[in-house]
């Protein structure tokens, strides 16, 4: 296989770069339009459009034929979430269809789990097996036995195939994992979620806050273009984070704090604006509930006390609450979105959305807009099957406010325990939950007690090595999914279409789902022919066409108002029907209505707090096989302070291998010595160190995160995972 330079792969979109094709050698190509499918080679330039999966953003992109051979993508300019542009591993979304590694065939497992040996089977026969399976299970342990782990879109329809068979079981670690503290805290505060694409209206902030969110290395990509237009008109920047980011450069001020300590900054930040009167004080009295209680509880948190806890000066704190008073109701405190930190998560993530209720940005111009969507009807489905069980992941309300979403590891307990009641089957969409769930012996200890795993992905990850069956998806630009309505400052349809065909033995997941259901004689759910069908059914519901979408990529709602001063009416599905600045509802529960501070554990001498996150041009652990993108980035680094690392004698470049406070040794992984973390803790890029052999160009290539995450903490509230408590020390690699 030919490698592609850093050079070449910066012209992608660019007019002049050769034929993606060079990858495969004799790849099969055959061409699907938008229109119809074309199986005979063309001359000249085709344009598709479609929408990327490279991540959950689901940017609208056009896909490019060159002579009949997949060439290039771009943001399609109709597109409200690309805006015509695509981050750097959207643009190497092509890398996807020639990579080497993808799965091709359905896969059996011959001999013990996790020893990736496999029979190639045909689908009919892997159909077979698993549905021979899932009717045992269901005959001995009931439908409710068989549990979904899904990520992203293309998820949909074996949701469907689940809710069909009985199961109430399906999940993503996007909630407990990632996000789902966020959308509690806010959601307690404001009775609504931030949601995704995240509601923040980056353009137009005078004041963005940024806490732990790496904007330009974690690649939302309108986000990042609306940061470097806010950047550009003059924004102040505040980043608060251990590590000087990429969107630290940008900031006005740049706050080195403490990890573990971002809660206590928080209640600094409002004792400030609280005892010099800098809130909003019209907003607040209109629209707030128990700021009384609220006021007297944060007035307690001083700047020196915050010192203390966090290391950042007194006067600094200040003049950083000065500063976003100075701008409200246009400041912005992002969010963030990868949020499962320490074990108070959802108390933290309430604070920020309190710090932002005072400042009235709620709903404003330059904070958060009222997000809406192009309303599609559902599909008309028959009824799904009663359910004869509930949930299992929360029994009995362990966490009284994981509301809306289901806990993964709640599943994974399960399946180990037994109880409330038996799990024996998993089906794992899109998701590699050896990286994704901490503990990854707790894991694999679930997937012991199953009589049936089935993995369907584009890859062979780490995850699909346990499985009792592989099904090789299409990727992306080879197949249909649902229709994308994500709510957004515009209202839209996006659809994602083949571009060109799967090169061997891979469907659409559309397919799969349709295919197996017949197989279990769940037909009826499915009636439509192909999924064309269902789109179509669909959208001509709307008003809409299936040919004019195909040709366009998007359509666009008409325009409605997204902030109050323009004419949104502000509601406010709480209790009391306001912002919730003491959360009577909390207080029921047993829990702080106003947030607390929670001291956490630090590194014990001679260890480092292990911090992990994102790079520009990958997706968790998707997409280090993309041979366009593992040329821009093969492996991964640790980031040390370079004090550090000269007092332990290691350095710049050198292979080290990292122990945790379990034992757990990693695999090596190279120095960066830099003034750019602080002495306590090192970092590292999520998604390297695999140890999938079937992945051959990424086996072991940098280290894992995740196999050093052995120790999490539960957040109470909600049920998410902390996995920022782990500790490591460095050995030299000799």
């Amino acid at each position: 296989m030919n490698s592609i330079s850093r050079r070449r792969f910066l012209k992608i979109s660019g007019a002049t770069i050769a034929t993606a094709a060079i990858l495969t050698g004799a790849s099969k190509t055959l061409v699907k339009g938008a229109d119809k499918i074309n199986k005979e080679k063309f001359k000249g330039i085709k344009k598709i459009p479609t929408y990327c999966d490279l991540c959950f953003w689901k940017c609208g992109t056009i896909a490019y034929l060159k002579d009949g051979e997949l060439w290039k993508v771009e943001g399609n300019p109709l597109d409200p979430l690309s805006k015509g542009r695509l981050c750097p591993r959207g643009t190497g979304g092509v890398g996807a269809h020639f990579d080497e590694d993808r799965l091709k065939t359905p896969l059996i497992r011959k001999n013990l789990r996790g020893e990736e040996k496999w029979v190639e089977v045909t689908w009919d026969e892997a159909f077979d097996f698993i549905a021979k399976k899932m009717n045992k299970i269901k005959n001995e342990y009931g439908p409710e036995a068989v549990a979904l782990f899904s990520h992203g879109i293309g998820g949909n329809f074996i949701k469907h195939l689940l809710r069909t068979y009985g199961s109430p079981n399906e999940t993503a670690p996007s909630f407990a994992q990632c996000r789902g503290p966020r959308e509690v805290g806010f959601e307690l505060t404001f009775g609504d979620v931030v949601g995704s694409p995240e509601r923040t209206d980056i353009e137009n902030t005078k004041c963005l806050v940024l806490i732990g969110s790496h904007l330009g290395e974690n690649m939302h990509n309108t986000q990042v273009q609306e940061f470097s237009h806010a950047v550009q008109n003059g924004a102040s920047i505040i980043v608060v984070d251990p590590r000087f980011s990429v969107a630290a450069s940008k900031a006005k001020f740049y706050l080195p704090i403490k990890p573990g300590t971002d809660l206590a900054l928080l209640l600094a930040w409002m004792g400030v604006i609280v005892r010099e009167k800098l809130y909003d004080v019209e907003y607040v009295n209109k629209y707030g509930h128990g700021f009384d209680k609220f006021a007297a509880e944060v007035s307690q948190y001083t700047p020196e006390w915050a010192y203390i806890e966090t290391g950042i000066e007194p006067e600094v704190i200040v003049e950083t609450a000065r500063e976003m008073a100075r701008y409200k109701p246009a400041t912005l405190i992002h969010p963030g979105r990868h949020v499962t930190w320490y074990g108070d998560d959802a108390q933290r993530s309430r604070a920020i959305a309190l710090l932002n209720a005072l400042l009235g940005s709620w709903g404003r111009k330059g904070g958060f807009y009222v997000p809406y969507s192009y309303s599609i009807p559902k599909y008309p489905y028959p009824p799904y099957p009663e359910l004869k069980k509930e949930p299992l992941d929360n029994p009995n309300g362990k966490y009284p406010f994981a509301t809306g979403e289901q806990i993964s590891t709640g599943i994974r307990e399960a399946t180990i325990t037994g109880k409330p009641y038996p799990i024996k089957g998993w089906f794992i969409y899109g998701t590699n939950l050896i990286q994704a769930l901490p503990n990854r012996d707790e894991t694999i200890k679930a997937i012991q007690n199953l009589d049936l795993m089935v993995v369907v992905d584009v890859i062979p990850s780490e995850i699909a090595g346990w499985a009792d069956v592989v099904l090789p998806e299409s990727v992306y630009l080879e197949r249909y999914d649902d229709l994308n309505t994500s709510p957004f400052k515009e209202g839209f349809v996006g659809i994602r279409q083949p571009v060109i065909d799967e090169p061997n033995d891979q469907k659409p997941n559309w397919w799969i789902a349709k295919k197996l259901a017949e197989k279990l004689g769940l037909g009826q759910y499915f009636p439509w022919k192909d999924v064309e069908e269902y789109l179509d059914t669909r959208l001509k519901a709307a008003g809409l066409s299936l040919d004019e979408l195909k040709k366009t990529g998007i359509i666009k709602a008409p325009e409605r108002p997204i902030y109050f001063e323009d004419g949104v009416e502000p509601e406010f599905p709480t209790p009391s029907g306001k912002i919730e600045f003491y959360s009577d509802q909390l207080a029921e529960a047993g829990f702080d209505p106003v947030p607390r501070y929670t001291k956490h554990e630090q590194p014990p001498e001679g260890y480092f707090r292990l911090l992990y996150g994102r790079a520009p041009v990958h997706t968790f652990s998707k997409t280090q096989s993309n041979p366009l993108l593992r040329d821009m980035m093969s492996e991964n680094e640790l980031w040390i302070n370079a004090d550090m690392a000269a007092k332990i004698g290691i350095k710049n470049g050198q292979k080290v291998r990292l122990k945790n406070q379990d034992g757990v040794l990693s695999d090596p992984i190279k120095i960066k010595a830099t003034e750019r973390i602080r002495k306590d803790c090192v970092y590292m890029v999520h998604g390297f160190g695999q140890k999938s052999r079937q992945l051959r160009s990424t086996y072991k290539k940098g280290a894992s995160d995740a196999e050093l995450i052995t120790k999490y903490n539960t957040d109470p509230l909600m049920g998410g995972t902390a996995m920022n408590v782990n500790f490591v020390t460095i050995e030299s690699e000799v």
